[in-house]
């Protein structure tokens, strides 16, 4: 057999002049087939250059053909049943040619259902199991035959009759799908199985699933009169829409001497307490019997269902729209007062009774008012803080500081975060009066420390006069509960005057570092808010504007509209009468000051910062420059000053803030924009290193040396015109 087969699948031909076995679809000469061969078509039932060129796996994708089918089964063995029909369902997959059964799944049919053959080509029954099933085998009303196994095509779905016909495929019309015999027999068993009671259907499933986890709240009391002290008894009831039950938590509170247990009353339908009394157990039941004999049968008895219930005693249940505040319910003889209820509950009876008052009935008397913590008096021993601790609780813990202010106030690059103030030491002493002081604030702790200036030949050694350290203010009791007061940093200001530990200073002048952060920091330093210094000013000097102005022209002999700092200060004196501080003084003079125009040498501003970023050891500038351009989205070489500068804080740059923002001023373009490039080459210390060979032409402001020479005047000269006419408007 194997043998023949191998001639009838296998000939001999010639290629290239070469004998060799060749295919079985080789035609004879001429192009005739060969005795009993059987030529398969090249094509389908469409020629080809029809439709889409696309393969077959792109042009039906995901489409199916469905077939309705069924398998006749022999049952050995059963006398019940001789065969057995079982319906399923052919799928072919359009893209590949494979085929999959199913069979679907019926309960307790006591097979096994699902995928009877799963999805691969199925072969064509012998003698042609060479080949396999396409499309052209399938039709309707028709038999074919899987692995044995015949399957009878009955009918299919819409699309596959659809692509059938376009397909140049004659339809068969629909077979008829025989019953199982044995199924059909088990339905009309089942059905004749009828129950002899007539039960009756109570049915509460609907609403089980419109109201399942839907729960109504109320915040109850109860006051118990079996109770030593007739204390009320709190208590929160729960009303479950879904079955219309209810449950009580009584809240017990904290060292009651009460024992909690986990529920006042446990969830059931709770009744309405009847006048005669409670009923005895089995009085109430769903369901009423009645004995159809009686005693006339002996000792035999007959029960049916009383569909009428006539002897049925009906008892009512507390339902949701019994439940209002301010309504007392009897909880199995208990008088519970409903006082107030959650807001779902507010809402739920808002929506299905239309209520709106839930005025909550106050049953709580009112908490007596909580004692305050009394602190013994300090007593000498360690600091007030420390001491303070040792009071709060058993563990003794240190007093903690605020590291928070610490990070944000802590020196950072060139911002130092110090106050310093000259001071001279106010005393009747010929000896004392010339000796000078500097009173230095640290934003970071609150301390202060003092430090006095040498001077020769005076029989007074100098140096640190007081250690840093936080300083109370004069005038406190030593020994008290509550905490003293300390020197904070609105205290200093100059004209002020401070007592540190029983000497007395009196501010006479301030750096400019101070100065200017207290002008930046204006919200909390009022003597260095202009804005509130103007309004002062103004509130004093707005009736007299015709004679304040007169008074500064007087001042101003030869027109230059602006005078010095000494006749605007007595100015200022005269017209306020002394109400005005030194600093409030200095602050309106530094404002309304001409600026100095001065030229800072551009090879020794780039030196400076090259070696202050040397210095700090700061090289990311590939880093600084990467994200400039990236900042760039125009990629244009330019950036807005603003940005830079964010750019360089966000890098920690350790330059001071108007020596950075004068070096980008220094390459800005003619729209104001900074070429970013050459600022970071110029600041690369590495590549471009430039020696400080240069200076600056004219000397910086406020430089002055406090421990040899007496400090300059804060400003030269005022323009007085815009003063005045941000006082009293410009004059016609």
């Amino acid at each position: 057999i194997g043998r023949e087969k191998f001639h009838k699948s296998q000939h001999w031909g010639f290629c290239n002049n070469v004998a060799m076995l060749v295919g079985e679809d080789k035609p004879g000469i001429g192009g005739e087939p060969l005795l009993g061969q059987k030529l398969k078509p090249k094509y389908s039932v469409f020629p080809e250059g029809m439709g889409s060129d696309a393969p077959a796996w792109v042009a039906f994708d995901k489409q199916v053909l469905s077939f309705d089918a069924y398998v006749e089964e022999e049952v050995p063995d059963k006398n019940q049943e001789l065969y057995r029909i079982r319906h399923c369902k052919i799928y072919f997959y359009l893209e590949d040619d494979t085929i999959q059964v199913v069979e679907p799944r019926v309960k307790n049919s006591g097979i096994s259902q699902g995928t009877i053959i799963r999805r691969h080509r199925i072969p064509l029954p012998p003698p042609q199991e060479d080949e396999f099933y396409t499309i052209d085998h399938f039709n309707i009303n028709i038999e074919i035959i899987f692995y044995g196994r015949r399957y009878k095509i009955v009918d299919c779905d819409r699309f596959t009759k659809h692509f059938l016909r376009k397909m140049g495929v004659r339809l068969n019309p629909p077979a008829g799908r025989p019953d199982d015999p044995y199924t059909k027999e088990r339905q009309k068993i089942l059905g004749s199985m009828k129950p002899l009671r007539p039960y009756e259907r109570i049915d509460t499933l609907k609403q089980f699933l419109e109201h399942d986890r839907r729960v109504l709240r109320f915040f109850c009391v109860w006051d118990d009169p079996t109770s030593m002290f007739h204390d009320p008894r709190e208590l929160v009831l729960h009303y479950y829409l879904s079955d219309d039950t209810i449950d009580i938590k009584e809240i017990v509170p904290v060292n009651s001497g009460r024992d909690a247990v986990p529920l006042f009353l446990r969830r059931d339908k709770l009744p309405k307490y009847a006048p005669t009394g409670l009923y005895q157990p089995g009085t109430i039941t769903s369901r009423t019997v009645l004995n159809v004999f009686g005693n006339l049968a002996g000792n035999k008895d007959r029960y049916i269902l009383d569909n009428r219930k006539t002897g049925a005693v009906h008892q009512e249940f507390y339902r949701d729209s019994d439940l209002k505040i301010g309504t007392v319910i009897n909880v199995w003889g208990r008088k519970i007062m409903l006082c107030d209820c959650d807001e779902f509950t507010k809402e739920y009876y808002r929506t299905k009774y239309g209520i709106e008052d839930f005025t909550p009935v106050s049953y709580k008397a009112p908490p007596p008012p909580k004692p305050g913590k009394t602190f013994p008096p300090y007593t000498g021993f360690g600091s007030e803080e420390d001491s303070l601790c040792s009071c709060m609780g058993l563990h003794l813990k240190p007093p903690k500081r605020d590291f928070k202010k610490f990070m944000e106030k802590d020196r950072s690059g060139m911002e130092s975060n110090i106050l310093r103030f000259l001071a001279n030491l106010v005393t009747g002493s010929p000896t004392d009066k010339d000796r000078k002081f500097t009173i230095s604030y640290f934003l970071s702790d609150d301390t202060i420390s003092v430090f006095e200036h040498i001077r020769r030949n005076t029989g007074i050694l100098g140096g640190k006069f007081l250690e840093r350290g936080r300083i109370k203010k004069p005038g406190q009791e030593l020994f008290k509960s509550k905490p003293s007061e300390y020197f904070n940093a609105q205290d200093l200001f100059v004209g002020a005057r401070v007592c540190f530990h029983g000497h007395n200073f009196l501010l006479v002048d301030a750096d400019e570092y101070t100065f200017n952060y207290m002008e930046k920091h204006a919200n909390e330093f009022s003597m260095a808010d202009i804005g509130v210094i103007l309004k002062k000013l103004k509130d004093v000097a707005e009736p007299r504007s015709r004679e304040i102005r007169q008074m500064f022209a007087a001042a101003d002999p030869e027109h230059t509209k602006v005078i010095g700092y000494d006749p605007f200060r007595s100015l200022i004196g005269s017209i306020t009468d002394g109400a005005f501080s030194e600093h409030e003084i200095v602050t309106l003079g530094r404002y309304y000051s001409v600026k100095d125009e001065y030229e800072v040498d551009f090879h020794f501003l780039l030196a400076t910062a090259q070696k202050q970023l040397k210095k700090n050891g700061f090289d990311n500038f590939q880093e600084l420059f990467a994200v400039m351009v990236y900042k760039d989205r125009e990629k244009c070489g330019v950036l807005p000053r603003e940005m830079c500068g964010t750019i360089c804080k966000s890098f920690k740059l350790p330059l001071a803030a108007d020596v950075l923002q004068a070096l980008l001023t220094m390459f800005e373009d003619d729209h104001k924009q900074v070429e970013y490039k050459k600022f970071v080459d110029g600041l690369n210390w590495r590549e471009n290193q430039i020696p400080a060979f240069q200076t600056i032409k004219v000397p910086l402001k406020r430089e002055d040396d406090w421990r040899r020479q007496a400090p300059s005047l804060p400003v030269k000269e005022i323009k007085y015109l815009p003063l005045l006419d941000d006082l009293f408007g410009k004059e016609e």
